[in-house]
């Protein structure tokens, strides 16, 4: 596949507009048991829910790393994996906070930085760009929130283990929320730089 070469002087893997590859298949793999697995957490079979949840944090390592390793980057994949991520977040928060082992007030925190995210999609439609590719930031974002809310669903019990995983996966939770909330504001700026770069190139075409 060819590359592209940005402005800063690295070299980027090109980005296809392949459907059918392996990454996707598991991205939408992941999508597939999102409800699975809110239905499995509200009926508390906590065990089931906790083997979906691992299920689909090893889905997300894998394509990656088949993405980029054989050269299957494709704009459906970018779409694809971020918008996984964030259903997974979703359903934990809305299913956890149910049941009270997390405060309502974390899953306000956390959809705002989605809404905050969500009200730049007009800038990149108007001026039609493609969605900026996802930041490692973010997938670290992503992975301490995954690690923390199973964590803490096995802090709920009174065993040795819970009151080791408690502690834990709140760790896990408060690092998870201020990487998301950096990589929205990260996000903002690709997205405004994108749009500045645009507009300089429309005023530079006659």
């Amino acid at each position: 596949m060819t590359q592209a070469r940005h402005e800063t002087g690295d070299v980027q893997p090109a980005v296809s507009h392949a459907v059918w590859t392996i990454p996707n298949a598991l991205s939408a793999l992941r999508l597939v048991g999102v409800p699975i697995f809110l239905w499995l957490i509200l009926a508390e079979h906590d065990t089931a829910a906790l083997i979906v949840l691992m299920a689909s944090g090893i889905t997300d390592y894998l394509d990656g790393k088949i993405a980029r390793r054989y050269g299957l980057i494709s704009r459906l994949g970018q779409l694809l994996d971020p918008i996984a991520d964030r259903l997974y977040i979703i359903s934990t928060l809305f299913g956890l906070a149910v049941r009270s082992i997390i405060p309502w007030w974390l899953v306000v925190v956390l959809l705002a930085r989605d809404v905050f995210v969500l009200a730049l999609g007009p800038l990149l439609r108007r001026d039609r760009l493609p969605i900026p590719p996802v930041h490692f930031v973010g997938k670290a974002a992503t992975f301490n929130l995954i690690y923390a809310f199973p964590l803490m669903l096995l802090g709920e019990g009174s065993s040795t283990l819970a009151e080791i995983a408690r502690p834990i996966g709140w760790a896990f939770a408060w690092w998870g929320t201020g990487l998301y909330w950096i990589a929205g504001l990260m996000y903002a700026y690709q997205v405004g730089s994108m749009v500045r770069a645009a507009r300089r190139v429309d005023r530079s075409t006659p």
